[in-house]
């Protein structure tokens, strides 16, 4: 949420988290001074979506036309547009630079406006969608770290844009199923930058953090400098592949491996857990005879090394990206896998770094129950909403900004 560059929105804003194991929305209100208030909520368990991608249209539409109706009932509201999280299609991100002259003049809304045409189109294959096209910082005459540079004089204006895209198919069929609903999408927004605004605070977006928001079917990465997200990517494992392990490894039900999971899990041993017994279910038994017992230690056993592949791959990810050593020893942890006991300890082993759990912030009026590290990505999306951007030169004044920025290229299309 880059400083300077936004206005704030009034009115009625609505949230559609589709993730791999929930689906959650929150309907809120803005006065334009205040966080947003949530006034309704929805959320049940998803269907038709595997690893954050709809495998089943029909089910995915009727689990969210469930949750949105639970929530307009909630608020007594009716919505008819919805920000949406993305985090299949595999979302990848580039940052591009761009320069033009502008001869030594004062540096106006045209010169900005012609920076971005250039900036816009990019060289992705067609089989990609733009999601994203956030200006991360401009720079005057090689000089970098400039926010605004309207009114500023100079020779030569550049800026880097920040580009997420995401499989064109994947992208259609979120729409597609969106739209079945009778629902307009105002935006579609990827997972990790969602919940990085909601978990985040503004020192930690300055100064360097990355965001992992561990989901049901994925692991997404924000990295966050200077105000902006700088980098996305994301690792398809997620807490639904720990709870099959437990099902394949001690030969359990899936909705036992679950239970199992929330209430004796953890990614960090401890010298207990061999004296701790708890039943294990087979699968196939009758609901009533005896169960299994086995030490906690066994299950300890079968959690730990997929949370240490995830972190693995995570490291392995930030270090590839060249984002690893720019955002220093800071990562926030959170999304509904990560509230699994010793996870954040398991993290900070794996990454070096120093490590502390996330929740939904800037929002008012949630419950308990809907306030923690698994609705993060739902509120994010509220505080994205919220934030209306400053237009570019020549932007309708109907439009409503998904981003900074982030809808120009929609617009140049329109009136190039």
């Amino acid at each position: 949420m880059r400083k300077g560059l936004n206005k704030p929105r009034n009115g009625l804003i609505a949230a559609l988290d589709l993730g791999t194991t929930k689906v959650c929305c929150f309907v809120a209100r803005t006065d334009g001074n205040a966080w947003p208030r949530v006034i309704g909520i929805g959320h049940q368990v998803s269907k038709g979506v595997r690893s954050g991608t709809i495998v089943d249209m029909e089910a995915a539409q009727s689990s969210i036309l469930n949750t949105v109706h639970a929530a307009e009932q909630m608020a007594e509201e009716t919505i008819h547009e919805i920000l949406v999280n993305i985090s299949s299609g595999y979302p990848t991100s580039r940052t591009l630079g761009v320069e033009i002259t502008v001869n030594g003049h004062e540096i106006g809304d045209s010169d900005v406006r012609r920076l971005l045409e250039q900036a816009i189109p990019g060289d992705e294959p067609p089989e990609r969608d733009l999601i994203h096209a956030i200006p991360v910082g401009f720079a005057l005459d090689g000089g970098r770290g400039i926010r605004d540079p309207r009114g500023m004089y100079g020779e030569r204006l550049g800026v880097d844009i920040h580009r997420i895209t995401a499989g064109s198919g994947a992208v259609r069929n979120l729409t597609t199923c969106v739209a079945r609903c009778h629902l307009d999408i105002e935006a579609l927004v990827v997972s990790p930058y969602a919940s990085g605004l909601a978990a985040l605070v503004e020192d930690e977006m300055d100064l360097g953090v990355t965001l992992i928001d561990m989901g049901g079917g994925t692991t997404t990465i924000a990295v966050f400098f200077d105000g902006e997200v700088v980098h996305t990517d994301s690792v398809p494992l997620g807490g639904s592949h720990v709870t099959n392990d437990i099902a394949r490894g001690l030969s359990t039900p899936l909705v036992h491996a679950e239970r199992m999971k929330a209430l004796y899990g953890s990614a960090i041993a401890s010298p207990s857990d061999e004296h701790e017994i708890i039943d294990v279910p087979q699968i196939g038994e009758e609901p009533h005879t005896q169960a299994n017992h086995m030490p906690k230690s066994i299950l300890v056993g079968v959690i730990r090394p997929r949370l240490e592949e995830t972190f693995e791959l995570v490291r392995s990810r930030l270090e590839d990206s060249g984002f690893d050593k720019l955002t220093g020893h800071r990562v926030v942890l959170t999304g509904g896998a990560s509230q699994l006991q010793g996870v954040d300890e398991l993290a900070a082993l794996i990454l070096d770094k120093q490590v502390r759990m996330g929740r939904p912030k800037r929002i008012d009026g949630l419950a308990e129950a809907t306030c923690g590290p698994a609705f993060s990505t739902c509120a994010g999306l509220l505080t994205h909403a919220a934030q209306k951007h400053v237009q570019p030169p020549g932007w309708g004044h109907d439009a409503e900004p998904s981003g900074a920025f982030d809808r120009l290229h929609q617009w140049l299309r329109e009136n190039f």
